[in-house]
């Protein structure tokens, strides 16, 4: 059992309010993250992510996976997210001084988060890339989840979700040589 199930169970089970907020402490950056890779707005992400917290917090699911707590988290984070999309699909403009704004925001989150050069070339490059690309590539590298998780929590075989890695990579890779970025391990 890792620390996320256990942390879960602890506050489900034994109605100790720590195990929450262990939860939270522990997934609350990466999740955000994941989230803005598919909403495209890190206060949307933010928000998001609290909803899947509350959602925990209140309705207390079972968690009915077979694979890690994080993968169920983010499962939830991603379908709250897919409803946020379908509700809001009408565009909604946005003023020069909230994207301004917005990407003052998003600019110093993402520097405390990661704080290498190389990191943050990337994380700027991937941007840029298919919302999907976007997704998978988060989840593999910089959350660290199997192929198997990731399809788990994209909704998707692991042959689809190899292939993706393979293509968002081939997109990252040119999109950072246009740049002038050259990343030897993404080869």
């Amino acid at each position: 059992m890792d620390s996320g199930s256990f942390n879960y169970h602890r506050f489900r089970d034994d109605k100790d309010e720590n195990g929450l907020v262990e939860i939270i402490r522990e997934y609350k950056d990466g999740l955000i993250f994941y989230l803005n890779s598919i909403v495209g707005n890190i206060h949307t992400a933010e928000e998001l992510a609290e909803d899947t917290f509350v959602l925990l917090g209140t309705k207390k699911p079972r968690d009915k996976t077979t694979g890690s707590f994080k993968t169920w988290l983010y499962t939830i984070g991603r379908n709250i997210a897919i409803d946020y999309l379908r509700c809001h699909r009408a565009g909604r403009e946005v003023s020069d001084t909230e994207i301004v704004d917005i990407s003052a925001d998003e600019e110093s989150l993402e520097a405390s988060y990661i704080r290498e050069e190389r990191k943050i070339a990337v994380h700027r490059a991937l941007g840029s890339l298919r919302p999907e690309y976007r997704q998978v590539l988060w989840l593999m590298y910089f959350e660290d989840l199997s192929a198997k998780q990731a399809a788990s929590v994209m909704k998707k075989s692991v042959h689809s979700i190899e292939t993706l890695v393979y293509r968002a990579r081939k997109s990252l890779k040119q999109t950072l040589e246009t740049e002038g970025f050259t990343y030897e391990e993404l080869s």
